[in-house]
């Protein structure tokens, strides 16, 4: 059984695969296509991708690829967790600038989808932290963008002061988003 619950946000939501547990260990099926399917998820992933932070407060994003390589996006954590975040980037959408954000951990054993037509980003709540994530396309460097992590017309909350982040030199001189031509248009 996995439980899917809408997050606020067109087609951003949190992912609750089943955890099977015993003396040994436990089991999980962290994607199941045709499950998901019925669920009202059909996603086709091309990529795992898997990130290793070693310090609390690292920031990645807030990214996303523009069309033809624009990327849906299944994120979890293997190990320690994460306050990750959501942005609306489609213009004309009635949320557009809006933002969820969700505390992912393995503890929690729970993921968050983010559709096409959204940034992605999440800093790191405890130090030794990683993160895997599907993508539906795969890398594709001259449609790759970034937005400002800290723009106040977003206005994240996110759970650590912008002192204590520790970012790339692209994240940290990244353009405010609407600085930004998405490639996104809300239908």
């Amino acid at each position: 059984m996995v439980e899917v619950r809408e997050l606020g946000l067109d087609g951003v939501c949190e992912i609750r695969p089943a955890k099977i547990e015993d003396a040994r260990g436990f089991f999980s099926e962290t994607w199941n296509a045709a499950k998901l399917a019925h669920a009202g998820i059909a996603v086709d992933f091309v990529q795992d991708n898997q990130s290793f932070s070693r310090a609390r407060g690292v920031m990645r994003g807030l990214h996303f690829q523009t069309p033809p390589f624009a990327q849906d996006k299944l994120v979890r954590v293997l190990r320690g967790s994460i306050f990750d975040v959501a942005v609306d980037i489609r213009k004309g959408s009635p949320s557009f600038g809006n933002w969820v954000g969700l505390t992912l951990s393995d503890k929690d054993w729970n993921q968050i989808l983010v559709p096409k037509g959204f940034a992605h980003g999440f800093v790191t709540l405890e130090p030794n932290t990683e993160v895997v994530y599907k993508v539906s396309a795969p890398y594709s460097q001259p449609h790759d963008r970034s937005i400002r992590f800290d723009d106040p017309d977003i206005g994240i909350e996110w759970p650590l002061a912008a002192a204590e982040m520790v970012l790339s030199s692209k994240d940290a001189t990244a353009p405010y988003l609407a600085e930004v031509e998405t490639g996104f248009v809300y239908a």
